[in-house]
């Protein structure tokens, strides 16, 4: 193992603090180069400025009074125009017949509790509906039923209203 010198060692830099580098003299190189630039600017403007037509220098400054006085007229608008504005139309218009009140079920179940569950759920949303005892061949159900309405865009109304509430499925029937 080597021998360490631990008199003769130079004390390191414990700070661990760097040296800022050297500042860079400003070059003047770029001095140079931008005088250049401004002096090339300068004399193109003094070229410009004397070598320019002057006639042409009057002109843009002075515009003839025939350039001013043009006016553009307005186009006219087309025939056609006038005659649609002053046009009457006469349609027919024809009333729908209405086939009859509507009626919507939104649920039919074995059990009359499912169906009174149904019709309290119906209840929150603000509208009234009946539960329906139907005896048939395949045994008696009990069916929610909304209506009669007089017009179907009235049970569509109740019906979109019920499936904000997610109540789906719901039917429309002509009432017989």
């Amino acid at each position: 193992m080597a021998q360490h010198d631990y008199i003769n060692k130079k004390p390191s830099n414990r700070n661990n603090k760097k040296q800022a580098p050297a500042k860079k003299p400003f070059p003047i190189v770029l001095v140079f180069v931008a005088l250049i630039l401004l002096g090339g600017f300068g004399y193109g403007l003094w070229y410009i400025k004397h070598n320019a037509d002057p006639e042409l220098v009057e002109q843009q400054a002075n515009p003839t009074k025939s350039e001013e006085e043009k006016v553009i007229p307005k186009p006219k608008p087309p025939e056609f125009i006038k005659e649609i504005k002053e046009h009457e139309i006469q349609v027919e218009v024809k009333e729908i017949e209405q086939k009859g009140p509507y009626v919507m079920q939104c649920g039919s179940f074995r059990t009359l509790e499912q169906a009174q569950t149904l019709k309290a759920k119906i209840a929150f949303a603000g509208l009234v509906s009946e539960v329906k005892r139907v005896e048939g061949s395949n045994g008696i159900w009990y069916k929610v039923r909304l209506g009669p309405y007089e017009t179907k865009r009235l049970a569509e109304s109740d019906k979109n209203k019920l499936k904000r509430i997610k109540i789906m499925g719901c039917g429309i029937w002509l009432w017989t």
